[in-house]
C-alpha cells in the first residue's frame, strides 16, 4: 500500500497473543476504489481476540484490530466517485467482497467467499487513519455521535439484523439472553420492533436496567429455570443468545413454543446441545447471523435514529487501547468500550 507524508499512531499487535503497542506508523495512501479517513472512534469487540490472540486462520502481523470504525473521509482513490472528502463513514465487520463469487453473484455478499474484515483482512480502527474498500463503507446520520454510532455498525447491526429476520411480529414473546454488549442494544430493539420483551440475565442486580431498556419480564437463571418461566408466557417465538455461553443457550431450547427459533449471535467455540426431539416436538430451529452489509449497517443507523435506541458506552484513548481491550474481555464493561482519537 502507499503511503503519504504525515505519521500518526496505530495500537497494533505484533504477534498472536502479543501485547499491544502503541507505534508511529507513515499515514496510508488509498489504493483504487479505496478511502482513507479519520478515524475518530473505533469498538472494542470481543471478536477483537481473533487478532490479538492469532485465532483467525492466516492472519498476517504485525496487524491493528478493530471493525466498529467511525471516522471522515479525506482522501479518495483512482475510481471512487460515490464518496466525497468531509463525508462521514464507518466500516463494520463486513469490510469487503469480492463481488465475483457464486455468493456474491447471488446477492449474497455477507457470504462471501472471500470476505474481508478490518482488523483481520487488513488494518482496522485502532489507528488514526485508515484505508478501507468502497463497498465496506456505511454512511453515518449526522444525528449520530462518532462514539455511539462505532459500536452499532458491529454490535447493534448484528442483533437489530437478527431480530428482523428472526420471523417475530409485534407481540410475540421474544427473550434475549444475556444483557451485555449485545444483549442491552437487542433488548432495546425488540422492544421497538414491537415484541413482548423477556430479558434473561444472572443476578438480580441486572432486573431494573433490563425493564429500563424495554424488557416487560426479567427472569434471574440463579433463582429459576429460565426454560420453565418462558413456557409459562407461552414460548418464546425467538431467543436471540447473545451471551458467548453454549451451555447456557443449550439450556434455553426447551423454552421455545411452536416454531420457535433460537437465533444466536454470541461467539462461543464449544457445541450447544439439543436432542432431535427437541427440534422435531413444536418445529424448533437453531439459525446462526452473523452481522451484515453495509446497507443492512445503514438500516441499523437510521433505525436508531429513528427510535432513540443507543448504546451504553465506556471511552478509553487510543493509548490506552490494551487497557480498554482488557476492560472489554472482564465482562464487566457497561457496555461497549470504545476508543477516540
Amino acid at each position: 500500500m502507499a503511503t503519504t507524508k504525515g505519521s500518526m499512531k496505530a495500537a497494533q499487535v505484533s504477534k498472536g497473543g502479543a501485547d499491544f503497542e502503541i507505534v508511529e506508523r507513515e499515514i496510508p495512501e488509498p489504493g483504487a476504489g479505496q478511502v482513507r479517513f479519520k478515524v475518530q472512534a473505533c469498538g472494542v469487540c470481543h471478536s477483537d481476540v481473533f487478532t490479538k490472540e492469532g485465532q483467525w486462520p492466516g492472519i498476517q502481523y504485525p496487524r491493528v484490530p478493530g471493525h466498529e470504525v467511525a471516522g471522515i473521509i479525506d482522501e479518495l482513490g483512482d475510481g471512487v466517485s460515490e464518496w466525497k472528502k468531509g463525508q462521514r463513514a464507518g466500516v463494520g465487520r463486513h469490510g469487503g467482497h469480492d463481488g465475483t463469487c457464486l455468493q456474491c453473484r447471488r446477492g449474497d455478499f455477507g457470504n462471501c467467499r472471500n470476505l474481508k474484515v478490518p482488523g483481520i483482512s487488513y488494518d482496522g480502527g485502532y489507528e488514526e487513519s485508515m484505508v478501507a474498500p468502497v463497498e465496506a463503507l456505511t454512511a453515518i446520520p449526522e444525528s449520530l455521535g462518532d462514539v455511539e454510532a462505532a459500536p452499532l455498525l458491529c454490535a447493534g447491526i448484528t442483533t437489530f439484523h437478527a431480530l428482523r429476520h428472526s420471523g417475530a411480529g409485534p407481540g410475540d414473546v421474544v427473550a434475549v439472553q444475556g444483557i451485555g454488549g449485545l444483549g442491552h442494544l437487542g433488548i432495546q430493539w425488540a422492544n421497538k420492533f414491537g415484541h413482548k420483551v423477556v430479558a434473561i440475565g444472572r443476578g438480580p442486580e441486572n432486573a431494573a436496567l433490563a425493564r429500563k431498556l424495554g424488557a416487560s419480564v426479567y427472569i434471574d437463571t440463579k433463582l429459576t429455570n429460565a426454560a420453565e418461566e418462558l413456557q409459562k408466557l407461552g414460548g418464546a417465538q425467538v431467543i436471540l443468545a447473545t451471551a458467548p455461553n453454549s451451555k447456557s443457550m443449550s439450556a434455553l431450547i426447551d423454552g421455545l413454543g411452536p416454531n420457535g427459533k433460537l437465533m444466536v449471535v454470541g461467539v462461543a467455540f464449544d457445541p450447544i446441545e439439543v436432542t432431535p426431539v427437541q427440534l422435531i416436538t413444536g418445529s424448533r430451529s437453531i439459525k446462526g447471523w452473523a452481522a451484515g452489509t453495509p446497507a443492512d449497517a445503514e438500516d441499523t443507523l437510521r433505525f436508531a435514529e429513528l427510535t432513540g435506541v443507543r448504546p451504553m458506552i465506556e471511552t478509553y484513548p487510543l493509548a490506552k487501547a490494551a487497557e480498554a481491550y482488557a476492560r472489554m474481555m472482564s465482562g464487566h464493561a457497561q457496555f461497549r468500550v470504545v476508543l477516540t482519537m
